[in-house]
């Protein structure tokens, strides 16, 4: 067939409206969408001693040693799944789904940071995970000699504590039990807190004094505080555990903290 003189480039058209129509959405999602309210409490920084004060403890926990953060502020609370729904929407579902105000749990380390980094996106400020030397020094109440977080005494613990003894392994929302001197809560069971720092179980031996920031070679990533169904030696202070960072499983949430006071 003989082609007309007038150049018809139909298809082209058809691909710019399609872009225009998928720009508008683009444009109407991110004006709709709102940074849900991160309540966070100011933490002095200051020297600690870090890792099993009291001997029991792992072999990763030792040896005790003197570490010193800056000041920052933290999460009062484990991110909510309603905090998580309000900045992910559909995109990616829970493990676990209990209710708005339970911790959002289920979430892989990668889960978390890509939460963050929409996070900083809606809100314009710099929201990451704690360090491990950071979230043990909070969760001490500013680095004091507690094994627990709020209180040094293990009969005292399920006044703060969703633990396995207190709470038979059923989550609760966040902020229900009483919060540590800082005003944190449950930094001490409930769910199960993703860190920055990479795991290495000798890092303790080697770690600078001056904000630690974990080990830079390794693969998996550090939970911290332990769970609804963990046992009360998982909530102590200094314990360490450790996932993949792709791994999603029940009972694992996290905290978010903000540079600075």
């Amino acid at each position: 067939m003989k082609p007309s003189g007038k150049y018809n480039p139909w298809y082209l058209r058809a691909a710019f409206s399609l872009l225009f129509v998928f720009l508008m959405l683009i444009t109407r999602q991110a004006r709709s969408a709102v940074a849900p309210v991160i309540q966070t409490v100011a933490v002095t920084g200051g020297c600690f001693l870090m890792g099993d004060q009291a001997g029991v403890g792992g072999y990763d926990e030792k040896p005790a040693h003197e570490v010193c953060v800056d000041d920052f502020r933290l999460g009062v609370f484990e991110v909510s799944e309603g905090q998580w729904l309000a900045v992910m929407g559909s995109d990616q579902k829970l493990l676990s789904e209990r209710g708005p105000l339970f911790p959002a749990s289920g979430v892989s380390w990668n889960d978390a940071r890509e939460f963050i980094t929409r996070l900083n996106r809606l809100s314009g400020l710099k929201y990451r995970l704690p360090t491990e030397a950071e979230w043990e020094y909070a969760a001490r109440s500013g680095g004091k000699q507690h094994m627990y977080s709020g209180t040094n005494e293990e009969k005292m613990l399920a006044e703060y504590a969703c633990s396995k003894a207190s709470c038979a392994g059923i989550q609760l929302p966040v902020g229900q039990k009483k919060p540590n001197d800082l005003g944190l809560y449950d930094m001490s069971g409930n769910a199960w807190e993703w860190v920055q720092d990479r795991y290495d179980p000798y890092y303790y031996r080697q770690s600078p004094r001056q904000n630690p920031q974990g080990d830079p070679f390794g693969i998996n990533r550090i939970l911290r505080g332990g769970a609804s169904d963990s046992v009360n030696g998982q909530l102590r202070t200094s314990y360490r555990e450790y996932l993949t960072p792709t791994v999603r499983r029940d009972g694992v949430g996290f905290r978010l903290l903000l540079q600075g006071r």
